[in-house]
């Protein structure tokens, strides 16, 4: 019964892994320095004068790139096509993910209480489930996290994460493997456990806002129009760039890369644009809805300027529940399962889903930064 319990509150707060199936495209891919004047002339490219870099972030030049799937991709999922042109005006980004010791001050001056510390109220759960399903017993409905767990067997079915997924009542960012576990020495490791409700917060509090897709792929891509990783396309880099799941996933890891589970920020070389584990150690949020029709739409609009992500959320496998786009892979992320730690690998997250693999960082644009120093 404790396991059914488990899986019920896995689905519902739908960790949302989505099957793999390829689609060749073939698109042009060198469009970042491709810019005729009058779009140079209508893109902020080079940070403007008198506004300096926010301590922690760097500045992106704007330009125009394609977002999503690279030919020859072969771990490419369908909802990473088709790719299709965007333009986007310059913007700051933090250069790592927002640490623990950075929420924790965020957490100290505003009282904030994370969504995974909340009471759980049945009566807006249940909105997100088929008609009729049983309310689980009182003991089971506490306020928790998804914390990951690693099987004794091999499993045959990857696409059952209920296999290696566990509720844990008390898991939370102060108590990341639950409520026996603290944050003692982990100051400068990426915060876990953050809902979007709760990144959308911090980043307010501090005068940033979550990247969009489209940004958090051109900032993760660091100026390589052809890359299918933040390095480039050698694969065989992986252990040394990035914190990924090698071995046997979910069984064993052989922590080639140096860890099992999170890593300190800057604990890998950063991209050609100063940035930090943009592509493993934990999934990051973005701003915008997930809908698995959006970049079919996007690519018979033309060119894009700033595009903000769908309008509305649409997920066939979770009809019910509102999602956002999750970028960048984790530690979790494995070859044998999708290889989400690709530039253009996206997934989408339940708005009140929160897991030990799931940050955030923050962006700014420079109208951001000169209103937050006056």
């Amino acid at each position: 019964m404790k396991k059914i319990q488990n899986t019920f509150l896995i689905i519902l707060l739908s960790v949302g892994f989505l099957s793999c199936k390829d689609q060749k495209k073939e698109i042009g891919l060198n469009h970042e320095t491709e810019m005729s004047q009058d779009i140079k002339d209508a893109v902020i490219v080079e940070k403007p004068e008198g506004i300096e870099a926010p301590e922690g972030m760097v500045w992106i030049p704007g330009g125009k790139f394609v977002q999503g799937s690279r030919p020859g991709d072969k771990m490419a999922m369908d909802h990473e096509k088709p790719a299709h042109e965007v333009i986007l005006d310059g913007f700051f980004i933090d250069k790592t993910e927002v640490t623990n010791a950075e929420f924790k001050k965020f957490v100290d001056e505003t009282g904030y209480v994370t969504v995974a510390e909340r009471e759980l109220d049945w009566e807006e759960i249940k909105k997100q489930l088929p008609e009729g399903t049983p309310k689980p017993a009182d003991s089971i409905l506490q306020p928790g996290s998804l914390i990951f767990k690693k099987t004794k067997e091999s499993v045959p079915n990857l696409y059952d994460y209920s296999q290696w997924w566990e509720w844990k009542i008390g898991a939370n960012w102060r108590h990341p493997k639950g409520p026996d576990s603290n944050l003692e020495g982990k100051d400068n490791y990426p915060v876990v456990h953050v809902a979007f409700e709760d990144a959308k917060a911090y980043c307010e509090w501090a005068g940033k806002r979550l990247p969009t897709e489209a940004e958090w792929e051109y900032a993760a891509r660091g100026g390589n129009p052809d890359a299918y990783f933040t390095w480039g396309t050698d694969e065989t880099q992986l252990s040394k760039m990035a914190n990924t799941w090698e071995g046997e996933f979910p069984k064993n890891n052989t922590k080639k890369d140096g860890f099992e589970g999170l890593a300190p920020v800057k604990s890998y070389p950063e991209n050609k644009y100063g940035l930090y584990d943009m592509a493993g150690n934990v999934w990051e949020c973005t701003k915008d809805w997930y809908n698995v029709n959006y970049y079919k739409e996007q690519e018979s609009f033309g060119t894009a300027k700033d595009p903000v992500g769908a309008s509305v959320a649409y997920n066939p496998n979770n009809p019910r529940i509102k999602e956002k786009v999750i970028k960048g892979g984790s530690f979790l992320c494995s070859d044998s399962y999708c290889a989400s730690y690709r530039i253009s690998a996206r997934m989408a997250n339940s708005l009140d889903s929160s897991h030990e693999h799931l940050g955030f960082r923050a962006v700014a644009t420079p109208e951001m930064v000169k209103n937050s120093e006056e």
